[in-house]
């Protein structure tokens, strides 16, 4: 009989001026969903309140394994959030798996749409 280990979760942050890239490595599911969702909370409020304004929030998915429901909560809850902030969100070096689970929960535009926030356009499904 074997035992399983449970894949290793890993969220690295990358800050710039102007940006910051969360890297994210594992399983996003329902044990890790929350760690990803208060890392992008963090970020944003410590954004808010310092003196250089975040304009991009980029989650970089090249180390991702596999995504579940909860996951891709979490990454709505994401888009809410930075819509909210005015931070325009990128969804980088997304594994077939992800574009799949994407495109058949009809998310893929949602998540993905670009907007000039700047200029104060909503996004779809923003109002």
């Amino acid at each position: 009989m074997t035992t399983s280990h449970p894949p290793t979760f890993t969220l690295t942050v990358q800050a710039g001026p102007t940006g910051l890239v969360i890297h994210v490595g594992g399983d996003l599911d329902y044990e890790t969903c929350d760690e990803l969702m208060r890392t992008a909370d963090q970020h944003l409020a410590d954004r808010r309140s310092a003196q250089g304004r975040l304009l991009e929030l980029r989650v970089d998915f090249t180390g991702l394994d596999s995504i579940d429901s909860m996951g891709l909560s979490t990454l709505l809850m994401i888009r809410r959030r930075t819509d909210a902030a005015g931070v325009r969100l990128h969804l980088d070096g997304r594994p077939p798996g992800l574009e799949r689970l994407l495109e058949i929960t009809g998310t893929l535009d949602y998540l993905t749409a670009p907007c000039d926030v700047s200029k104060g356009e909503r996004r779809p499904g923003t109002g």
